[in-house]
Formats: structure tokens, C-alpha cells, sequence
């Protein structure tokens, strides 16, 4: 019989905390592919594909002394968080080990004040608390992350070096509160800042913004993505997919840069296929080094 509390069984089993998106099946794929038998935490009312080929237990979001009990009995050492999650556990859904017990004020505490890295960390904090090594969902789709250098054949010019300077300051500053990870400049200003409702929803909001007459008509502006100062990359990294490109579009935008080898660009061949159809450039920056944003070098 196993018990919470008990050391796990380390014989090198990873599980995936899959949350919304396409993000963590890629995961789960990647490992079986290289002969991985990954269990699935499939976050109720969060995760998005079935995983019906995978092993699986369904545990609500709040339920950590569930999560811990399935990671010690299937032989968990190594835990992915990928995927989304839109939602925070109500107090009273929250179910803590024996071991976390004392932590629960700090955790109701992390919940109401903490930004989403706080949070993460905070979950991070928890489970390894517990024995288990919390990795990187990088270090199994290493081929999702964005590159330096252009994506698209359509590249930035020295047209685009205003916005994506500003957009970036204004996401690096953004970061340092916490609160999100994407900004959107049209002709060198800052029109909208990613918020708690992710960034299609910011994309839409721009879009709204232009069709109202509050943002110029001529000029297409650019999506900037990038890392929290000082965020843990072992979760929520910068993250484009086809519905960023569609919404960029619709916002209509020149094209999005997010940080080279921080980031994610999931399903790529079709993001990239709808970017260069909707004549949108995607580039990977480093944020810090502006000589190269918008520089016909960079792109």
C-alpha cells in the first residue's frame, strides 16, 4: 500500500500536468517517440485533447494530494507542466498532502496576490517539495522552440524597428509585474499589453481598437512576445500557434517577434504556411540587443 508521504519509486517515469492547448499532446507524443511511457495529469476543465492513447488520470485543479498519490503509484520521478490554465481552484477545492499541509495559508496567500510565474512557481515549489524533479517541457519538443533569425521568407525591415522596440520595453516591463508576457505596438506606440485573458484575446482587442478609429488604418504595427524577467522556463513560456496568425491578421498587423529560444511556436509548418499566406513575417529577437530588432540583418 502507498501512502502520501511516502519517497517515490524512482524508476525514471514522467508525467505530463496537461492543461489547455495543443502544447502538451506534442509533449506526450515526443516522449512515447522516444520510448517514454508518459502518465497524463489531465487537468479537469483545463486540458483540451483526450489523450485516450496514454495513460491518464483526470484530477481537478486544486487536487494536490491526488496529483502526488497518482505520481507515486504509477512510479512518477520526472513532472512537465504544459498547456494552459485558465482558471484558479476555489479555497475549498484545494487538497493538500500531509506534508503541505502547513502550507496551505502561503499557497491561499500565492493564489490571491501572486501573477501566473508566482503561481507556477509556487506549484513547482510544491512538487518537489514531495521527491519529484520538475523539467523543462523544452527538453522534450526541443524542435518548438523559436529560432534567431527569421521563420517566414517575409522578413522585418528597418520599417518595423519602432514597434518592435517599444513593444518590447513595454512586454519587459509588463514581465517585472507579472502579468503577462505579449505587447502590441502600431507606429512606435504601445497600443495594448497582454493581460490575465491571454494573447488572442489582446489580438482581438486591437482589432476592435482599429475598426473603432483609435488606431491608425495605414500603419500595421507588430506582436512581441517574450520570457518574465526572471521567469522559471520550466513552465508558460512564450507561445504562437495558427490562432495567433489569424488574429494578428485580423488585427492587422505586419507580423510577430517573440524571444529566440524562449519561446514556442507550436504546429509550425501550418502557423508559418498561414503567416507568409496572410503576408505576416514571424522572426525570433533577443530582446535585449536592439541593434538587431528590425534591421534588415535581423530580418
Amino acid at each position: 500500500m502507498i501512502h502520501v508521504g511516502d519517497e517515490p519509486d524512482r524508476s525514471g517515469r514522467l508525467a505530463i500536468v496537461a492543461g489547455s492547448g495543443r502544447l502538451p499532446q506534442d509533449v506526450a507524443e515526443a516522449a512515447a517517440r522516444t520510448g517514454e511511457n508518459p502518465l497524463i495529469i489531465v487537468l479537469a476543465g483545463e486540458a483540451t485533447a483526450s489523450f485516450a492513447e496514454f495513460d491518464r488520470v483526470e484530477l481537478d485543479i486544486g487536487d494536490f494530494a491526488g496529483l502526488i498519490t497518482a505520481l507515486r503509484q504509477r512510479h512518477v520521478d520526472r513532472v512537465v507542466l504544459s498547456g494552459g490554465v485558465h482558471s484558479r481552484p476555489l479555497f475549498r477545492h484545494i487538497r493538500p498532502t500531509g506534508r503541505n499541509l502547513l502550507q496551505v495559508p502561503w499557497v491561499i496567500k500565492t493564489l490571491i496576490r501572486g501573477g501566473d510565474d508566482t503561481v507556477l512557481r509556487m506549484v513547482i515549489r510544491l512538487i518537489e517539495s514531495n521527491g519529484f524533479k520538475v523539467i523543462a517541457a523544452q527538453e522534450i519538443v526541443p524542435d518548438l522552440v523559436s529560432e534567431k533569425g527569421p521563420m517566414t521568407r517575409l522578413k522585418p525591415t528597418k520599417a518595423h524597428a519602432a514597434d518592435m522596440k517599444s513593444a518590447c520595453q513595454a512586454a519587459l516591463a509588463l514581465g517585472h509585474l507579472d502579468i503577462g508576457q505579449g505587447a502590441v505596438s502600431v507606429g512606435g506606440r504601445v497600443v495594448a499589453l497582454e493581460g490575465p485573458e491571454g494573447t488572442d484575446a489582446m489580438l482581438r482587442r486591437v482589432r476592435d481598437l482599429r475598426d473603432n478609429g483609435r488606431i491608425s488604418q495605414r500603419r500595421k504595427g507588430v506582436l512581441i512576445k517574450l520570457c518574465k524577467p526572471g521567469q522559471d522556463e520550466r513552465a508558460d513560456l512564450p507561445t504562437i500557434g495558427p490562432s495567433t496568425v489569424i488574429n494578428a491578421q485580423a488585427a492587422g498587423l505586419a507580423g510577430i517577434a517573440l524571444e529566440a529560444g524562449r519561446s514556442f511556436v507550436l504546429e509550425q509548418a501550418d502557423t508559418i504556411d498561414r503567416a507568409e499566406q496572410a503576408g505576416l513575417f514571424i522572426v525570433g529577437i533577443d530582446p535585449t540587443d536592439y541593434r538587431l530588432i528590425g534591421t534588415d540583418e535581423a530580418g
